[in-house]
């Protein structure tokens, strides 16, 4: 599990490799992230938008940005907690994703909050650590 904390908002993850979607001989390699997202705040919040960026085992990035997760744009009261699933493919055994979502608050003010960064890893594929 992998966690990060931004102005009393704990986000975790926790990802999962799925051999079942994927596929050696094609070079994919897919993974679900369950997300739960915490507000230990005083004051409500809204998740807007999200900005990922993953990294394959090769160093190739790519960049994902859009409205909302999971096509919602959930409000959190204090001590209300989201969750959600998702998925990524990969063309390469392992890599990593980053990412923030922009929160507004009932004030209107928007700020920005970190996803921990998440290790991407086929429990078959042997680690080369550089």
């Amino acid at each position: 599990m992998y966690r990060a904390v931004t102005r009393q908002i704990e986000v975790t993850v926790e990802p999962n490799f799925l051999p079942e979607r994927s596929s050696v001989e094609s070079r994919q390699y897919f993974w679900s992230y369950t997300i739960v997202i915490t507000n230990s705040g005083a004051e409500t919040v809204q998740l807007r938008t999200r900005h990922w960026i993953i990294t394959d085992a090769t160093g190739r990035k790519q960049e994902v940005r859009g409205e909302g997760v999971v096509g919602e744009q959930p409000v959190l009261a204090p001590g209300e907690r989201f969750e959600y699933t998702s998925g990524v493919p990969l063309p390469t055994a392992s890599g990593f994703m980053t990412g923030r979502y922009q929160m507004v608050s009932e004030s209107g003010e928007k700020f920005e909050i970190d996803v921990p960064t998440f290790s991407l890893d086929s429990p078959d594929h042997k680690r080369v650590l550089n």
